[in-house]
C-alpha cells in the first residue's frame, strides 16, 4: 500500500470539515468548553439536537455546583428534575429560585444520590417539609453550610437530626424559622462546635439560654445575627463577649433589651455592630428634627 507523505496528510486534514461535536466530549467539551458557557445558554443549546441534548446532560451530570438562578428567573419543575437526575457529584446546591414549587418529591431523589454536598441554600422553600432536612442530615455528613431562611417547617426534631449527623457545620441560617426553640438551638450549638456563622434572627422563642449556650459551645464563632430576638438581654451579650474571642460582627437590631452596657464591651474590640452608639443615634435624630447636626466631638 502506498504510504502518504506528511504533506499530503496535512493537506487532506485541511480539506476536512470538523464540527464542535467531533471533539472528544469527556476530555475536551465537558471539562474545558461547556464550563465556560452560562447555564441558561446551555439549556437553549440542548434544544438544537439530540446530540447537543446528550452533551449538555453529560455536562450537568458532572457539575459540582448547581445554582438554579443561573438558568434564569424561573426554573420549571420538569427542567430541574431532568437536569439533576444523573448527578451524583454535587458539592453546592442553591435552590431559592425554586421556592414557589419545590417540594420533597423533587428534592429527595437529588439528596439521596449526592453524598458530597458541602453547601445548600433552601431559602424560602416553603413547600418542603422536615423530611427534606432529615434527608440532608442522613445523606450529607460533610455539610458545612446550610441556609434555611424563612423555612417555617423547620422544627426541633429535624434540627436535632441535622446536629446529630452534620457536626462539621460552620454556617447555618435559621432566620424566621418560627418553630425554633431554645432546646433545639442549644442542642445544635453543643453538637456543631465548629460553627463560625449563625443566624437566629426573627425568632420570638429564642432567649438568653440559646445565646449563652452558643457562646460557650462555639469558640470559633465569628458572625452572630440576633436581629429581632426580643427576649435576648444584656447578660447573653456579655457571655458572647466573654467566650467568643473571635467574634467579628453582631446584629442586634430590634433587640430592645440589649443596651450599650453590653455592646460597649464588644465595640472596644472593634466588633462590627449594626446598632449605632447612643450618642450617634441621638445626633442622627437631632439632625432629622432640626436639619443640621451640632458640632460635637464624638471622641470626648
Amino acid at each position: 500500500m502506498e504510504q502518504k507523505s506528511s504533506g499530503a496528510v496535512m493537506e487532506e486534514f485541511k480539506t476536512q470539515r470538523f464540527q464542535l461535536l467531533d471533539l472528544p466530549w469527556e476530555d475536551i467539551l465537558v471539562p474545558h468548553i461547556l464550563r465556560l458557557v452560562p447555564l441558561h445558554h446551555l439549556m437553549r443549546l440542548q434544544t438544537v439536537s439530540k446530540q447537543f441534548q446528550a452533551l449538555v446532560q453529560m455536562y450537568v451530570a458532572n457539575c459540582r455546583h448547581f445554582t438554579a438562578s443561573q438558568v434564569g428567573p424561573h426554573l420549571p419543575r420538569e427542567a430541574f428534575c431532568n437536569m439533576l437526575k444523573d448527578n451524583k457529584v454535587l458539592q453546592e446546591l442553591a435552590l431559592s429560585i425554586c421556592s414557589d414549587w419545590l417540594a420533597d418529591k423533587e428534592l429527595l431523589p437529588v439528596l439521596g444520590q449526592n453524598h458530597h454536598l458541602l453547601w445548600i441554600d433552601m431559602t424560602g422553600c416553603a413547600q418542603l417539609t422536615r423530611h427534606s432536612l432529615v434527608a440532608v442530615s442522613l445523606n450529607c455528613p460533610n455539610l458545612q453550610h446550610i441556609s434555611l431562611r424563612h423555612c417555617e417547617w423547620v422544627d426541633n426534631l429535624s434540627l436535632r437530626s441535622l446536629a446529630d449527623h452534620c457536626s462539621n457545620l460552620e454556617s447555618i441560617d435559621l432566620t424566621a424559622c418560627r418553630q425554633l426553640k431554645d432546646e433545639a438551638a442549644c442542642y445544635l450549638a453543643k453538637k456543631c462546635v465548629k460553627m463560625r456563622n449563625l443566624s437566629l434572627a426573627v425568632n420570638a422563642n429564642i432567649t438568653d439560654t440559646s445565646v449563652e449556650e452558643v457562646a460557650k459551645s462555639c469558640p470559633l464563632l465569628e458572625h452572630l445575627d440576633l436581629t429581632g430576638c426580643l427576649r435576648v438581654r444584656d447578660g447573653a451579650i456579655r457571655t458572647v463577649a466573654e467566650y467568643c474571642t473571635k467574634i467579628q460582627s453582631l446584629k442586634v437590631n430590634h433587640c430592645h433589651n440589649v443596651t450599650e452596657s453590653s455592646l460597649g464591651i464588644l465595640r472596644k474590640r472593634d466588633v462590627e455592630i449594626d446598632v449605632a452608639p447612643p450618642l450617634q443615634r441621638a445626633l442622627v435624630l437631632l439632625q432629622d428634627v432640626v436639619g443640621f447636626a451640632p458640632l460635637i466631638n464624638l471622641q470626648i
